[in-house]
């Protein structure tokens, strides 16, 4: 078993992991400017009713978006509560859950019928189940959440036109990523999307595994939607860290007590950790780039297994069989560059 491996092999390495990163000194550091606005810009961020999604709209609201905030709860009181601490009057809100795929099917109709354009895309939803559950549809429900919504909600916008691609814009696609994804040591391809029961003690490494596949896929997106080398849209990813929120809400009763005392003292608060997400939305710094990624605010290379060709068009071909089985096709093709064939 490789150190990396240990790092995140179950919840205690994996939080401790965490907190050493926290004191470790960082390189590469990026920084916040005050005058990186979004002032005529649009936002949406799923999962924004708590922790970092609710933060990254609070924060994106103060600097002139017009904020989206896809939810399943917290309407409309989440919305208010950004509207105070912001000051701005544009945030509304939209509900989704991305465990469902018909519920994922509205949120992009209701965008597309009421002409929304997205600037700036940022897919943060993610849950830590107590144990494995089945979707509507039969998928398991953090494979869906922390993964396929994500591939499937793009694609989906991708048909709809629903970015904004005028002359002279770059719409943005933020994936709230984890340093875990460098834990798996491969890919389960022959198993791909199947169905299996597990229990708490597997939940850590499956976090690991999705987070590994969601990065994977920002790297294929990125190829695929900027074939030419004609930037066309800017794909970035990121892990914001240790962040203190209700993602443990499952963890046992009996543990409840020490997470939160942890978290309370070692983990950083959503309104700090949110800052590799606010850089993404608002940096000219990243005006060029195809592809990026922070670890809390280091630039830092993604893990190889993530950023192998191989294993990206692996991830996109998966994706797509996995979602025909639901009866679900696309309109727009996005075929491997040409440097991949």
């Amino acid at each position: 078993m490789t150190k990396q491996k240990e790092r995140y092999s179950n919840a205690f390495t994996a939080t401790f992991s965490g907190i050493a990163d926290l004191f470790r000194k960082q390189k590469n550091v990026v920084s916040l400017s005050d005058g990186d606005t979004l002032i005529g810009k649009t936002v949406l961020i799923t999962g924004a009713s708590s922790g970092l999604g609710l933060e990254a709209a609070v924060q994106l609201a103060r600097k002139g978006a017009h904020v989206y905030m896809a939810c399943r709860s917290g309407i409309p009181e989440k919305g208010e509560y950004v509207r105070k601490l912001s000051g701005s009057r544009l945030v509304d809100m939209l509900p989704v859950d991305v465990s469902d795929i018909d519920s994922i099917r509205r949120l992009v109709d209701t965008l597309r019928s009421s002409s929304i354009k997205l600037d700036i895309l940022i897919e943060n939803a993610a849950v830590v189940p107590a144990k494995s559950r089945k979707t509507k549809q039969g998928l398991e429900e953090m494979f869906m959440v922390n993964y396929l919504s994500k591939f499937l909600h793009i694609r989906w916008l991708l048909d709809a036109d629903i970015f904004n691609t005028a002359k002279g814009n770059v719409p943005r696609i933020i994936f709230v990523s984890s340093e875990s994804h460098r834990n798996p040591k491969g890919f389960d391809w022959s198993a791909f999307g199947e169905y299996h029961e597990y229990a708490m003690g597997k939940t850590v490494e499956l976090y690991g595994y999705y987070k590994l596949l969601m990065t994977t896929f920002a790297n294929e997106l990125s190829r695929r939607i900027n074939p030419t080398g004609h930037l066309k849209y800017s794909v970035f990813a990121l892990c914001p860290g240790p962040v203190n929120s209700n993602i443990a809400r499952e963890a046992p009763a009996i543990f409840k007590p020490l997470l939160k005392l942890v978290f309370g003292i070692f983990f950083r608060s959503p309104a700090k950790a949110v800052q590799p997400v606010i850089y993404f939305a608002t940096s000219h710094e990243v005006d060029a780039c195809p592809i990026d990624y922070l670890f809390l605010m280091s630039r830092k290379e993604m893990d190889s297994k993530a950023t192998d060709i191989v294993n990206g068009e692996k991830i996109w071909t998966h994706s797509e069989a996995l979602l025909q089985k639901q009866g679900i096709t696309f309109e727009k093709q996005f075929p491997k560059p040409f440097s991949q064939k």
